[in-house]
């Protein structure tokens, strides 16, 4: 270390004696100020915000690092005010400004600011219950023998393996909804399906039980594509994707109505402007077991149609 001494001399008694001594250390007079960056300026629509900022000292290293509030509309939570980098939460549309300071090894601080614009769009929840009377986006699939064919104008709504005079008689549905009030941006929070049981003897099936069999799950898949109805054919499936798929397990029950969380096709139908629909099939179609809902041609009991309640967030 290079000291520069000041020796004040005075001769007494016919001696030389030091009579003042300064030791000045010329690494602390010129310590030079750790250079901070707190980052570009920042325009978020969510209320938080990640800051990321740096710091170098030309002339040793930084030890320490805090952020702080410096201005805003209103009060935020800094999670890790000593990082360099930390998330800030609590915010509300306005401008803040946000301090870093830095602290090198000998004591020295630098600091820079940044702005954050927040503006948080204005966040509405709805609900939409669907429950239309006649919906002519609902199929039954049908297979008899080597016979296939859709069919409308349902008020069961079955999904059964059986016989019909002694030939195979297999039944899927095809269901959609008209989802088109819904924006394509909304945010789906939940989404279901309701299905009620045919509430008397079903003219499907055993003519007893709309629940019947020991092997009647069934599975409840998003359409992924364009069918067409008039031109179905067995051999040739409605196109489907295994994404998402609710099954519903078997059941000893003669009547059960069901509610059934779809958001996750609900969603993708919506974000994705995909909505063709849901094709709905046992997962094991051997005879004699069937599930039969009541369909949305049914009159006496139309408020137990096929209904789809959806909640959903927009912003305004």
């Amino acid at each position: 270390m290079n000291n520069t001494r000041l020796y004040l001399r005075a001769i007494f008694l016919g001696l030389c004696i030091p009579l003042l001594m300064i030791s000045c250390t010329k690494e602390t007079l010129l310590n030079k100020v750790p250079v901070v960056d707190a980052g570009q300026t920042q325009n978020v629509k969510i209320p938080e915000v990640t800051l990321t900022g740096s710091a170098s000292d030309s002339d040793g290293h930084v030890v320490a690092y805090l952020w702080s509030q410096v201005s805003g509309p209103g009060a935020s939570t800094i999670l890790n005010a000593g990082s360099p980098s930390t998330k800030v939460m609590g915010l509300s549309n306005g401008r803040y400004v946000f301090q870093l300071m830095a602290t090198d090894n000998n004591g020295a601080t630098g600091v820079d600011t940044v702005s954050v614009f927040v503006n948080v769009p204005n966040v509405v929840t709805k609900t939409l219950t669907l429950q239309p009377i006649n919906n002519t986006a609902e199929y039954k699939l049908n297979l008899r023998g080597s016979d296939s064919w859709a069919q409308g104008d349902n008020f069961e709504f079955v999904i059964c393996a059986w016989t019909w005079d002694g030939a195979t008689f297999n039944n899927r549905m095809a269901l959609k909804f008209d989802m088109s009030q819904i924006p394509a941006n909304a945010v789906v929070q939940s989404a279901k399906l309701a299905l009620y049981s045919y509430p008397v003897a079903p003219l499907n099936g055993n003519h007893v039980d709309p629940n019947y069999g020991t092997s009647n799950s069934f599975t409840i898949r998003q359409i992924n594509g364009n069918w067409n109805p008039s031109a179905f054919n067995w051999a040739t499936p409605i196109p489907v994707t295994e994404a998402n798929k609710v099954t519903v397990p078997t059941t000893n029950e003669s009547r059960l109505d069901l509610n059934l969380d779809v958001k996750g096709m609900v969603a993708s139908q919506i974000n994705g402007n995909a909505n063709y629909g849901f094709h709905m099939m046992l997962d094991n179609e051997v005879t004699y077991n069937s599930r039969i809902f009541v369909g949305s041609y049914s009159v006496p009991y139309a408020e137990k149609r096929p209904k789809l309640e959806i909640t959903y967030q927009v912003a305004q």
